[in-house]
């Protein structure tokens, strides 16, 4: 990492500030061939961290903006080298031109993520610190902002630290007895870190129920609405949203395709998506609509299944509700209740409740089941795992060590119980990064933003 990157940090469009960040050993020089400050004297001159209003130049000397820059030295800045950041106006044109300047001076473009990849390689940032980088900046609700937040100040990385640290001194203290005999060293007894081993499980057991929630916090519930032909399902969307997102006829069938769209519900986003009526289809069209409905149903975390409580319940009602009945989780909505209801009460085990589309009578009756459904775990911010990677790594360790203590249980040899401890020490040091492979770093900053 001896070179210096640039990018500009506030994507191309136009808005009241543009950031162009710098970072590498030139970072500092580069902007001082570009920056004057106000006062004359050279940026190098001013404090860290301070923010320096002067004319920002392109390598030609023309004159692009009046901005302001701050610097910072190594190792104490965002990625651990020195790094500097011009806030412009922000127009395109202008931050294109100062990244250019910057280039002509010697930086290269940054790659998607790479300042936060310098941070994580550079020992600013532990690896789950750095994915929470990126989690914050995508959040759509506050309980995600709040666990990535808790996670990129190491929260997650700390807890993951404390198990890392456990293991370790059973690992250390195994071996200086075995490499030291003739030292003074207290006999390693397996039995002195049962309870070690028990507190660490727990520790990890716990993380690890906390990923089901993660995974819908940062990726969203995936709720698939479905029904017979003109239940009531694309009304139901366009109440849940608010507006007229999809078309609604009095005819059967008029949805022939799957509708998607994100809806924030309390503390959860719904991924909802309308399905086309399921029934026998009568034509080619109709019946590919068919066919995306149940995938989207296999596919779904959450169904919402629409009976019309205006009709009299038919054979197609109740082929779906048994279907329905193998979701994970479901919920049963009679329909219509403005209307004069022909069904009242279904004989099915899935939670039912009524409602109306048209008036919004049975709306926040539904919120509530389906929060109900998908609690809030009692966690602290920054302690729930949001990615399959980091359930991965977690699951492993916790198989080890399970087999650790099963080994100790056993009256197994020490050896063997240290082999299953070390392996989970493994698969903990790839979580936080003190172990992680290269390839596995390269994919997770790929996905970040240039500029971050």
């Amino acid at each position: 990492m001896s070179d210096t990157i640039a990018a500009v940090a506030t994507g191309a469009q136009v808005c009241a500030i543009g950031i162009l960040r710098l970072s590498g050993p030139e970072a500092v020089s580069i902007v001082e061939r570009l920056f004057t400050p106000a006062d004359g004297l050279p940026l190098s001159a001013h404090d860290c961290k301070n923010l320096v209003y002067g004319t920002l130049r392109d390598a030609e000397g023309r004159i692009l903006d009046l901005c302001l820059c701050t610097f910072s030295r190594a190792p104490r800045s965002y990625t651990g080298e020195d790094t500097a950041e011009l806030q412009c106006h922000g127009s395109p044109v202008v931050l294109t031109a100062a990244l250019e300047a910057c280039f002509v001076c010697g930086a290269r473009q940054a790659g998607p993520g790479e300042f936060t990849r310098r941070a994580f390689l550079n020992g600013v940032l532990a690896l789950t610190e750095a994915e929470a980088v990126a989690d914050l900046i995508h959040a759509e609700s506050l309980e995600a902002a709040h666990n990535a937040a808790g996670q990129l100040s190491g929260a997650l990385s700390g807890r993951i630290d404390e198990v890392y640290r456990s293991l370790e001194g059973i690992s250390a203290h195994y071996h200086a007895v075995l490499d030291y005999p003739d030292e003074d060293v207290e006999d390693f007894r397996l039995q002195d870190y049962c309870e070690t081993l028990n507190q660490a499980k727990q520790t990890l057991r716990r993380l690890l129920d906390s990923y089901g929630r993660g995974r819908l916090m940062n990726a969203g519930l995936p709720v698939a609405i479905v029904g017979r032909p003109n239940a009531g399902k694309s009304s139901l969307l366009n109440a849940l949203l608010g507006y007229d997102r999809a078309i609604v006829t009095a005819n059967p069938g008029t949805t022939r395709d799957t509708i998607e769209e994100r809806l924030r519900l309390g503390a959860l986003t719904l991924r909802l998506t309308d399905t086309a009526g399921l029934r026998e289809a009568d034509d080619e069209a109709e019946r590919l609509g068919v066919e995306r409905s149940r995938r989207a149903m296999e596919q779904a975390e959450l169904v919402l299944a629409v009976i019309d409580g205006s009709a009299a319940l038919d054979a197609e009602d109740e082929a779906l509700l048994l279907e329905v009945e193998k979701a994970p989780h479901a919920i049963v909505i009679l329909s219509k209740n403005d209307l004069p209801q022909r069904v009242k009460k279904l004989d099915t085990p899935l939670p039912q409740l009524t409602l109306s589309a048209a008036t919004g009578e049975g709306l926040d009756a539904l919120q509530r089941e389906i929060e109900a459904l998908f609690p809030l775990p009692v966690v602290p911010a920054g302690e729930i795992l949001t990615n399959a990677r980091q359930a991965e790594a977690i699951r492993r360790a916790l198989a080890s060590l399970d087999s650790a203590a099963r080994a100790m249980h056993e009256g197994q040899t020490p050896d063997i119980v240290l082999t299953e401890t070390e392996q989970a020490m493994q698969a903990l040091g790839e979580l936080s990064g003190r172990s992680v492979r290269e390839d596995v770093t390269q994919e997770i900053f790929s996905r970040f933003c240039v500029g971050k």
